[in-house]
This record gives structure tokens, C-alpha cells and sequence, in this order.
């Protein structure tokens, strides 16, 4: 197999992945086949386009290959019989997904990674059965929101291969690309009418085009922008009616509306008799920040009004805890990080105040930072005292205050939430004319997440500044996000809990964290070094 060293350098990095990926060049492969919708946009605009096409290479050993914004082929054209026998038997065929997960490079799933037109000659496909073409690829991006809708690709054998296929490919595409634009002014007027029409029946409605969103002001009071991507994904389900549970969980009935002339819909929202009174906006919680077992233990807890000890690493959604077990109760919140700031007397002060007068929850936030003689005197104070009382605070917490908690609930960090995180991250992601490409998701999904909830959102809004309009990709992220992480095993995720918990707990004090796990120094620092754990540099 020829060396990725002597490679262009975008067909080696594309090698690499493929290798990262665990491709054999040798291996036969099998693509899975979806339905494919023959009335999309793209398929609007390309098909008089490569019906021209057509015309133009009739006889020639080519072949025009269309695929979607999924890296999903949707449409082939072909010189020759004998070419379109030649992919057929290598089993390449309309709704094939031909990311380079699967296929390697070649310059139909390459030009998605790279964002750009490519060429790739013979040797340089990665897969075997790849080697005897020649591939011209160039993306499809809408002119108006520069979003990646597609590729068009021109395939040959590597031995009629011509360069004038480049430039051939390239007109190709700008009249693609003009289509989509002049579409998408008439489909975003035919939006634009049918919500005007739709308003009048007095109810919340939505409508949601490509980089389109609609609102009357009864339905920007109930939703959130997590739930126009929920709102999008209805539009691939069966049946105009569906129920669905909002950010704000509120379950309601949706009536979906495709508009004609456009890839849009209209959204009827019907609140559901039981439950048509919203969590106030300030008090909502995003729908999945939390595990659904831990919601459903605030919620009992929340209706016996019990005290209750949200634990958790930092990062992990303890204030998000605090505000969905209050529900629609007031909340007061003191922070044991401010009494410093305010003295220890004063901030007692305040929350003896809270303790006698206030009607719905008091919350305690980072109680694991009090001083011994402010925890004690909160432990005294809870002792003569009914009020509806929750504290946040780290797994090692003060024992004397913890038994005044009986209930308690564990926020697990978000490394152990793995196949939750491209859920969250789309919830995150509050600008819904973006996206996040599988392989973005999968490299998100690896990552060890030492800050949690609050890294993720964080890198989320870094992703999203960065990639205005369009599908966010891996290049998109920060640099040290960009790359796939090495998952640890079990041991190894068990071993980094119990020595980040521990140097958290001695506040990075080396020394103390070894003794207390009852290894050496010299074992600590290797299994720091060995887990990729990053600690202050102190040992003191």
C-alpha cells in the first residue's frame, strides 16, 4: 500500500482519518441504502442541471454522481452503460451514504470534510476498489446561508481521465448553486404567506424553513430554541399530529404542516389539557441537561418539599438541579463562595433572614467551601428551623452538615453520560440555521469532559461563533477539541475518578492525594501522566 508520505497533503490527512476510522483498503464493503426524498431542494435545483449534463456527455465513459447534505447519493448519471455496470457492481448506488467513515477518500466524502473541490487520482483513493477512477468533487453551497447542501462529482476511469473535467464541474455547480438561490427567495415567500394565513386561527404557530424561523409572540413565549430543533426533527416523522415534551416540560400536541414550493413546514402548537400552564421562562431548565432519573428524584422530592444535597463535580448542573427542584417555588440562593466578600457574620445574617421569612427554597450553593464555623453554624440553624432548605456541594462534604440531608441526589459527570452529549450539544446550540455533522458529534462524544456540562457549553458557543451560517464541523471547535480522544476503559475512567476526586479534595496537594489512595508519589504522578489528568503543579 502506498506510504501517506508521499501524498498530496489533503489526501494524506484524509488517509489518516481513514485509518483513525479502522478502514481496510482491502476489505469488500457494503453500504447500507436509505430512502432518498426526490423532491428535496437539492433535487429541485440540480436536476435540470444534470439532465444538461447528461446531454453533454452522452457516449462518454462518465459518470455524474450527486450527493446530499448527509454524504447520502441521491441522484447518478451516466455516458455509457458499461459505467453505470462498473459502479453498479462495486456497489455504488442511489442512497448509499459515502462519508469517510465508510469510503475513504475519494472525492465525494472527502470534499465534506475539507469544504472544498478536489480531485482525487487513482492510487490516491484509499479503498482498493476505489484505485481504478479518477474523481472530480466539488461541495454545493447555498449562496445565501453558504451551507453545505451537497457534492457533485464527476467519475472516470483513471485512464480517460482529462483536466478540463475541473472547470466543467465547476459551471456544473454554480448553476446548481443559482437554482438554490432563486428557490429559495420564492420558497421562503410561499413561508412567509402560509404563516401569515396561519396566524389568524389565534394559536402559537412556528415556521421553519432552511435558515428560517417565524414566530408569532404566542409561540416565542413557550418555546425555546432547543425546541425548534425538536420542531425540525418532526418534519421526518409519519402523521401531520404529534405530542412531544418541550424544554420547558410542558407536553403538548403539534400539528405539522409542510408548506408547498418549500423544504418548510408550519407548526401548530396545542397545549394538552393537563398541562397547559408553562414553567415560568426565567425558572426553565433545558430540557436533558439533567439525567430523567435525577429530575424524577427532585420531583418527588419537590412535592414533599424534603431537604434535599444535590453532589456532584463542578460543572455537573448542581444550580440547574437547584432551579428544577424549586419548579414554580421561589428560590433564594446564598453562595458559600461569597463570605469572604460579604463576612462571615453578615452572610449569616442574611441567611437567618432567608431561614425565618422565606416561602419557597433556600438554596446554599457550594456549601463544601464553608468554613468549620460557618458549617457549624448552619447545622445549628437547620436544627431549629423548617424551612425548605437544598444545598449544593462536592462528593467530600462536611458529615455533620450532610445528616442534616437525608435526601440527596448524585449528579454523575458528564464523561459517564456519553451517549447523551449529541443530545445535549444540539440542545446547547441556540442558533438553529446550524448544525452539527455526525463526525463533529462523534468527536465531541470522546472527549474527557473534566469541566462537564459547563466545558460542553462553553466549546458549544465557541463552535457556534465560529461557523455563523452552515454545518458546524470538527475544524469549527476549539484546537484541543478537534481530534478524537482516546476512550479509557473502565479501570482507567475508575482511576481517574478516584485520583481527580482526590487531588480536588486536597486541593491538588499531591502529597495528601496519595496518601489518602494509599500510593506512592511516583504512582501518582505516572497514573496522572499515563490518564492525561491535568492538575496544578504545586505539591503543597
Amino acid at each position: 500500500m502506498r506510504s501517506s508520505d508521499t501524498l498530496r497533503p489533503e489526501i494524506a490527512q484524509s488517509w489518516r482519518r481513514a485509518e483513525l476510522y479502522g478502514l481496510d483498503p482491502a476489505r469488500p464493503f457494503e453500504f447500507a441504502v436509505a430512502d432518498i426524498d426526490r423532491r428535496s431542494r437539492l433535487m429541485r435545483a440540480a436536476t435540470p442541471v444534470l439532465d444538461e449534463i447528461a446531454l453533454q456527455l452522452a457516449d462518454a465513459g462518465f459518470a455524474v454522481v450527486l450527493a446530499d447534505r448527509d454524504s447520502r447519493i441521491v441522484d447518478r448519471r451516466f455516458g455509457t452503460r458499461s459505467v453505470e455496470r462498473v459502479l453498479d457492481d462495486i456497489g455504488i448506488g442511489v442512497g448509499c451514504r459515502f462519508a469517510e467513515e465508510i469510503t475513504g477518500t475519494n472525492a465525494i466524502a472527502t470534499p465534506f470534510e475539507l469544504r472544498k473541490g478536489i480531485v482525487v487520482h487513482g492510487a490516491e483513493h484509499y479503498l482498493e476498489a476505489f484505485k481504478k477512477f479518477t474523481c472530480y468533487g466539488q461541495p454545493i453551497l447555498h449562496p445565501a446561508t453558504r451551507r453545505l447542501e451537497g457534492v457533485l462529482d464527476i467519475t472516470c476511469l483513471a485512464t480517460e481521465s482529462t483536466p478540463l473535467l475541473g472547470p466543467f464541474l465547476r459551471r456544473a455547480v454554480d448553476g446548481i448553486e443559482q437554482r438554490l438561490l432563486d428557490g429559495s427567495r420564492e420558497a421562503e415567500r410561499r413561508l412567509f404567506v402560509a404563516f401569515q394565513a396561519a396566524q389568524r386561527r389565534g394559536r402559537p404557530v412556528v415556521a421553519l424553513g432552511d435558515g428560517v424561523v417565524l414566530a408569532n409572540a404566542a409561540a416565542a413565549e413557550i418555546l425555546d430554541a432547543a425546541d425548534h430543533v425538536l420542531l425540525r426533527e418532526l418534519m421526518s416523522r409519519d402523521g401531520p399530529n404529534q405530542t412531544v415534551r418541550l424544554a420547558a416540560g410542558t407536553e403538548v400536541d403539534v400539528r405539522v404542516e409542510p408548506v408547498a414550493g418549500s423544504s418548510g413546514a408550519l407548526f401548530e402548537i396545542l397545549p394538552r389539557a393537563s398541562a397547559r400552564t408553562a414553567i415560568p421562562r426565567k425558572k426553565r431548565v433545558a430540557a436533558g441537561v439533567l439525567p430523567a432519573a435525577v429530575e424524577r428524584e427532585l420531583r418527588e422530592f419537590r412535592s414533599s418539599r424534603s431537604r434535599v444535597a444535590l453532589r456532584g463535580e463542578p460543572g455537573t448542573g448542581r444550580t440547574t438541579g437547584i432551579r428544577y427542584l424549586a419548579g414554580e417555588e421561589p428560590v433564594a440562593v446564598m453562595d458559600a463562595a461569597d463570605v469572604p466578600v460579604a463576612g462571615e457574620s453578615g452572610w449569616c445574617a442574611r441567611l437567618e433572614r432567608l431561614l425565618d421569612k422565606h416561602s419557597g427554597l433556600v438554596a446554599v450553593e457550594s456549601a463544601h467551601l464553608l468554613s468549620p464555623v460557618v458549617a457549624a453554624w448552619l447545622v445549628r440553624a437547620l436544627d431549629t428551623s423548617d424551612s425548605w432548605v437544598a444545598i449544593t456541594t462536592t462528593p467530600q462534604a462536611d458529615p455533620a452538615l450532610m445528616a442534616r440531608f437525608v435526601a440527596r441526589v448524585e449528579l454523575p459527570p458528564l464523561r459517564s453520560r456519553r451517549d447523551e452529549i449529541p443530545g445535549l450539544a444540539r440542545a446547547m446550540l441556540t442558533d438553529v440555521s446550524s448544525r452539527f455533522t455526525p463526525q463533529t458529534l462523534r468527536v465531541l462524544e470522546s472527549q474527557p469532559w473534566a469541566g462537564n456540562l459547563r466545558e460542553l457549553a462553553a466549546v458549544v458557543r465557541h463552535a457556534a461563533e465560529s461557523r455563523s451560517v452552515g454545518d458546524i464541523v470538527p475544524a469549527d471547535l476549539p484546537a484541543a477539541y478537534r481530534e478524537r480522544a482516546h476512550r479509557l476503559s473502565a479501570w482507567e475512567q475508575a482511576e481517574h475518578d478516584a485520583i481527580t476526586n482526590a487531588l480536588r479534595a486536597f486541593g491538588g496537594n499531591k502529597v495528601h492525594a496519595a496518601a489518602y489512595l494509599g500510593i506512592s508519589r511516583s504512582t501518582l504522578y505516572s497514573r496522572i501522566r499515563g490518564l492525561g489528568i491535568t492538575v496544578r503543579d504545586s505539591d503543597s
